[in-house]
């Protein structure tokens, strides 16, 4: 039996698929078509689902070490304890998104689990590469244990979250993080993961169904990481699947798609970080693509990884 989508996932990607199947694919490199193809595609699925009127949202801002001013967003739910709280970073493969677009995942994210959120506008590829997005990742996870007291929120108890490129950035920062001696991060919620600038040869299984695809990854990683991408020398603070020794990470909550193009990388993360006696809790969703949970979110698995995921949030 081949690989196939899911039929309530194959249904509400139906008139997506068909505008898709009429246009011409960005060409490797085109920074600037896939910023404006996709970001109305994200900020349309943020609204198709109703914004939470319990989430009260409170802008920020911090200076990484080079100077830049980071625009952070604080969301959170009316009445809610002092507690846990999560940084946030939003998808977008290091070369799109905006925290704007995202306001409607993360406010229903902190209206679900109650846990207040810190979502980071990093400075994106290849305007500003890597190691400035990471930094200010960096940057914004300091200024959270900087204010805890007054956001009402313990210090032992922050985690880092993002999907898709976010989820690299949470990954990346976990090992800065370890790198640096702290802050502490108490959990990492990486979710469709983007991990491994070495994941170039396709899966002709998977291929059919991508909505990221191969050619979106070899046009982002080498925005983001220069010449350097695929080569020798990449960090795994910048590609967390470069990481040797996992050793002291903080527990991971990692799921992705049978049918995304970061699946071998997002297994092969958890077992090597198991492997190093992290805790981990490990989702293979069958017949799901990349972002199935924005586009498909009344489907059943879309509904199961939502559970999960506001199960770990409030586990903090």
């Amino acid at each position: 039996m081949a690989l196939s989508l899911d039929p309530e996932i194959a249904q509400a990607l139906a008139p997506m698929a068909g505008a898709m199947a009429d246009a011409t694919p960005p060409a490797v490199g085109d920074i600037a078509a896939r910023r404006a193809m996709w970001e109305p595609i994200i900020g349309a699925a943020g609204t198709a689902q109703p914004i939470p009127d319990d989430v009260k949202t409170s802008e920020h801002h911090t200076t990484a070490d080079d100077g830049a001013r980071i625009t952070m967003r604080w969301y959170t739910k009316d009445g809610a304890a002092p507690g846990p709280a999560v940084l946030f970073f939003h998808g977008g493969g290091y070369i799109f998104g905006h925290i704007d677009l995202f306001d409607g995942p993360v406010s229903r994210y902190v209206s679900a689990s109650g846990v207040p959120m810190l979502s980071v506008e990093y400075r994106r590829a290849p305007e500003h590469p890597f190691p400035a997005p990471i930094e200010d990742a960096y940057s914004a996870l300091r200024w959270l244990h900087a204010h805890a007291a007054e956001l009402g929120v313990d210090r032992d108890r922050i985690g880092v979250m993002g999907d898709s490129a976010g989820g690299g950035m949470a990954a990346g920062l976990t090992i800065l993080a370890r790198e640096r001696g702290g802050p502490k991060i108490a959990r990492q919620i990486l979710i469709m993961p983007m991990l491994d600038d070495r994941t170039t040869t396709p899966d002709s299984h998977i291929a059919p169904y991508l909505l990221w695809s191969y050619d979106d990854s070899l046009t982002a990683w080498p925005a983001l990481l220069g010449e350097a991408a695929g080569g020798p020398g990449v960090p795994a603070t910048a590609a967390p699947a470069r990481l040797e020794d996992a050793t002291g990470l903080p527990p991971a909550y990692i799921e992705v798609g049978q049918l995304d193009v970061f699946r071998d990388e997002d297994a092969a993360y958890a077992t090597k970080l198991s492997r190093a006696g992290v805790p981990v809790e490990f989702h293979l969703h069958p017949g799901a693509p990349h972002e199935f949970d924005s586009i498909a979110f009344t489907s059943d698995v879309a509904r199961r990884a939502i559970t999960d995921r506001i199960r770990v949030l409030k586990s903090i």
